[in-house]
């Protein structure tokens, strides 16, 4: 009765259950249920790739536990393979530098070992800290040279080193001298590539110079200006230097330059060093065949090359001399007046032996000795004819006159960019108070005139 009457009002009806399909191929699969989740544990099945395909199991072998610091109970050899390539090669690049750096120690130390003699009798304060006496403890008056051990401990403080490769001292104490520098050049044995390398350029290339090693004694001159060198630090102190240097010889000398040198570096002493290149180059007959002259003027030749300083020369030998110079000029062309101010200065350079031993100076020493003597032959015979000193003075006249030129040159460059900046300094403050139209016409004008320049600057032209 219920459902008659639901139909009557438009009641839904229940929908049919679905027909089946007479026609499927697989009418066993029709009614299968859908298939349910299975769990398992994990301890049961870990991976369940492992399981369902035994063969591609990747999993790692698990490794025992071990305290923390039991490295060889988790590692094999195996695993240091590249550490066991480039250890040694880091081992072995430290030795190398360790023992490069010492043996060029070594052998800054055996030059002053065979030096120290002749430093410590011509002058009063040798190296930058005690003197030798000083630190073995004896009289700084006394006479008495220094043995072949006290030689030994006092050269690790008489030579600084300035770089790996590179060893200098000072002296400095003596009269007519200010102060001498020794530089010591050797061979970058800590870095035997970079060394092999500059070999290698040095014989394709004539522009590369081939590494050596040579120390180099600088000897600067006072040239009569010992007040002005030595330093006071009182009132007393300068009345005494005033005292003390009166009744002293002058110490000046003239200026000129003047070389013994050996002929293979004549060239790359013209092109690197600007005095040098004012002389002529000549040979002399009471020089060895392998040693020349360079001069301002034969005069200079005849009064500096005296018998003794041909013997020192000779006894050097050609393996160990390169070049003996006195200059008043800069070793690089100067380009302002300050620059080509003289100081005189004498410089020795030789080449250093392969020996450690003194006794492989010995050849070279009296030169080292004649040229920090050679300030006091200087002084006393280096005192040319009036006609020799004028030619000497204007070549060094014509220089400066090129430096002043150059110098006014460059000054009236400045005066005219800092009269165009005030000019237009004062342009744009008139421009700010004119108005509009007196602004286009002022411009007009400035445009007019600017182009009746250029009309006469072709006119002129053409």
């Amino acid at each position: 009765m219920g459902d008659f009457i639901k139909s009557l009002f438009g009641g839904s009806k229940p929908s049919p259950a679905p027909a089946s399909n007479p026609d499927s191929d697989f009418p066993e699969y029709d009614s299968a249920p859908s298939p349910s989740p299975i769990y398992s544990s994990p301890s049961s099945s870990p991976n369940p790739t492992a399981v369902a395909f035994p063969e591609h199991n990747t999993l790692p072998i698990p490794v025992p536990y071990t305290k923390w610091y039991r490295v060889w109970e988790r590692t094999s050899p195996s695993d240091f393979k590249n550490e066991a390539v480039i250890i040694p090669f880091i081992i072995l690049l430290a030795a190398v530098h360790i023992w490069g750096r010492r043996k060029n120690k070594r052998k800054a130390n055996a030059w002053a070992v065979a030096h120290i003699p002749v430093l410590e009798r011509e002058f009063a304060s040798v190296g930058f800290g005690k003197s030798v006496k000083e630190q073995l403890g004896r009289d700084s008056q006394s006479d008495e040279v220094p043995g072949a051990g006290d030689r030994d401990i006092a050269a690790e403080s008489l030579m600084t080193e300035t770089t790996a490769q590179e060893y200098t001292t000072y002296a400095t104490g003596r009269q007519n001298v200010a102060f001498a520098d020794v530089k010591i050049k050797l061979f970058k044995r800590y870095n035997p590539m970079t060394l092999v390398i500059e070999m290698i350029l040095s014989f394709l290339f004539e522009s590369m110079k081939a590494p050596k090693e040579n120390v180099q004694i600088t000897v600067h001159a006072f040239d009569g200006k010992e007040k002005d060198l030595v330093p006071v630090k009182s009132k007393a102190e300068l009345d005494a230097k005033d005292s003390r240097f009166k009744g002293l010889q002058n110490s000046g000398y003239d200026a000129c330059v003047w070389a013994v040198v050996h002929k293979e570096q004549m060239k790359g002493l013209r092109d690197e060093r600007y005095d040098v290149s004012l002389t002529a180059t000549k040979d002399h007959k009471s020089l060895p065949i392998w040693a020349s002259v360079m001069s301002e003027s034969a005069e200079v030749t005849e009064t500096l090359l005296t018998k003794e300083l041909i013997e020192c020369v000779e006894k050097a030998g050609e393996e160990a001399f390169e070049y003996l110079i006195v200059t008043d000029q800069p070793i690089d062309k100067p380009l302002k007046l300050d620059e080509a101010n003289p100081r005189k200065r004498v410089i020795l350079s030789l080449r250093l032996p392969s020996s450690l031993q003194a006794s492989a100076y010995e050849p070279t020493i009296p030169l080292f000795e004649y040229c920090v003597r050679l300030p006091d032959i200087l002084v006393a015979t280096a005192h040319f004819r009036p006609e020799v000193t004028r030619r000497i003075k204007s070549t060094r006249e014509e220089e400066v006159k090129k430096l002043k030129k150059a110098d006014e040159g460059e000054k009236a460059e400045e005066r005219r960019l800092e009269a165009e900046k005030k000019k237009k300094e004062m342009r744009d403050t008139r421009l700010k108070g004119l108005s509009a139209e007196e602004q286009r016409k002022f411009l007009e004008r400035e445009r007019e005139k600017g182009q009746k320049k250029q009309e006469k600057r072709m006119s002129r032209k053409a």
